[in-house]
């Protein structure tokens, strides 16, 4: 099998300094965390950025901060991969979601293939006059798509907006299982995805909560990539919460080393993922 590709995820919308002193949310955290991860062995580094309140933003200056920090590191070469998430205002435009694409040039930058009801408290938005827009916007900016696919209808809209020539390949996606209202994290589940995705095309998954090593290690063993992080998880054990994302990049290690699996360096991941050259 080719190299594995760890991703780390350090933020995400969701937890709070409420909920683990250890998750960064200011940009300068957020920054030395990328740092430390890519030290560790992560290719990729999935950003969303906050606010004051710690509430997830999608504010162009506090992510035009953030990549600066990233980017300042001596000998850094992590892809970046931008959020381009609307969750936190359904009001938000095309233009609000990638004016940071637009102006920070990412490599990668997430494209959630479909709207849901996100854990079951409100609607995430992402209508097809927006899935065509921000299709367009990758192929004119040469940024790769990361297809975020939380069930079966995400695979599916995105193979049809690739018939449509706005999403180019090879695609990649990123099997999201185990979020409330998506599909659960189940070895069902993820073979059932896994099977669906078209020849060429690369794939990285995880899990949230309980079943995430389970999807790990499948994703491992049927030649996928694999994501980490406080996004998805901020416990790295049963009722122990992870002291630093670094801690989810070294357990994905040990677990792709077991399988035989070696790490891909950022610059072999490019070539993997057939990114732009930087």
């Amino acid at each position: 099998m080719e190299k594995c590709i760890i991703t780390v995820a350090t933020t995400g919308a969701w937890p709070k300094k409420s909920n683990t002193p250890h998750v960064p949310t200011k940009p300068k955290e957020i920054a030395e965390e990328v740092y430390a991860c890519w030290k560790a062995g992560a290719a990729i580094a999935h950003i969303h950025v906050r606010g004051e309140d710690e509430s997830p933003s999608m504010k162009y200056e506090t992510f035009k901060e953030t990549v600066e920090l990233i980017r300042e590191k001596k000998d850094c070469d992590i892809i970046l991969n931008l959020t381009t998430s609307g969750s936190v205002d359904p009001n938000l435009t095309l233009e609000d979601r990638s004016k940071h694409l637009v102006n920070l040039k990412p490599e990668m930058c997430s494209y959630d293939a479909g709207s849901m009801n996100w854990m079951n408290t409100t609607v995430f938005l992402n209508p097809p006059a927006f899935l065509e827009g921000l299709g367009k916007l990758t192929i004119e900016n040469d940024i790769k798509p990361e297809l975020e696919i939380f069930d079966t209808g995400m695979l599916y809209n995105s193979l049809y907006y690739h018939s449509k020539g706005l999403i180019k390949a090879p695609m990649h996606f990123q099997l999201c299982l185990g979020a409330p209202a998506g599909m659960t994290a189940t070895i069902e589940n993820f073979m059932h995805l896994k099977n669906q995705l078209p020849a060429g095309s690369t794939f990285s998954a995880f899990g949230i909560g309980a079943q995430h090593l389970t999807i790990m290690y499948m994703t491992v063993i049927t030649g996928g990539h694999i994501r980490v992080g406080m996004e998805d998880n901020i416990q790295i054990s049963k009722g122990v919460l992870a002291k630093s994302n670094v801690e989810f990049v070294e357990k994905a290690k040990r677990v792709a080393g077991e399988f035989g699996r070696e790490i891909a360096t950022p610059a072999e991941a490019r070539k993997i993922l057939n990114l732009r050259n930087k």
